[in-house]
């Protein structure tokens, strides 16, 4: 079940696999992500809480960064091209995806799934709702730890993370944000090496 937690700075609070979360964060304060057992994506958003069309966009922070994935120090745009968030830490190999869409129902459809599968899509609405927002349509995420590797002929893959257990990365909001963090639930193809896992997160 997605929900609203209440959070303490500093505490360490638990997302099931395949669930997401919805994190007010105000200026200035930093949320932690962990990736508690080594090979979990956790497809990320975040949102101008005072008008939900401003987004985080990996198409403008791309070319603000001129590559694929974040490092260390670089900011995260919004579609109005301001900062949101920063990376200010990243203890992982720094492996993360900036390229692929959030997993929706029709992605499960596409890879022969029958009947209901949780997806980061429905996640990022539910946990939303939880705040009593919607947003106006699914940004693409910013997706930790996401292995996506990409060939010199072009081609891209589906690979398993290469974080290790308790590796983490640390979000500084520039602005007020909600943040809403994602367990991905895709248990199809290598992307969390088969088997979604809990994550922890934590607000400083």
């Amino acid at each position: 079940m997605n929900a609203v937690t209440s959070i303490h700075p500093g505490e360490h609070l638990r997302l099931p696999a395949r669930h997401g979360v919805a994190i007010r964060l105000s200026k200035g304060q930093t949320l932690k992500v962990v990736n508690t057992h080594g090979k979990q994506v956790v497809d990320t958003w975040a949102f101008n809480p005072d008008d939900l069309t401003e987004s985080m966009s990996m198409e403008h922070s791309r070319p603000f960064w001129l590559k694929l994935n974040p490092c260390k120090g670089d900011g995260l745009l919004t579609n109005q091209r301001r900062i949101i968030l920063t990376l200010i830490e990243d203890t992982s190999p720094g492996v993360h995806d900036s390229l692929v869409a959030a997993c929706d129902p029709t992605r499960y459809v596409q890879l022969g799934v029958v009947g209901h599968h949780a997806s980061c899509n429905e996640n990022l609405f539910l946990a939303l709702q939880t705040l009593g927002l919607t947003a106006p349509d699914t940004p693409s995420p910013l997706n930790l730890f996401m292995n996506v590797p990409v060939h010199r002929d072009g081609r891209i893959e589906f690979a398993a993370p290469v974080s290790e257990p308790g590796h983490y990365v640390c979000l500084q909001a520039a602005m007020d944000a909600v943040v809403v963090l994602s367990a991905c639930p895709q248990d199809i193809t290598a992307v969390n090496g088969m088997q979604p896992q809990d994550i922890h997160y934590c607000v400083i």
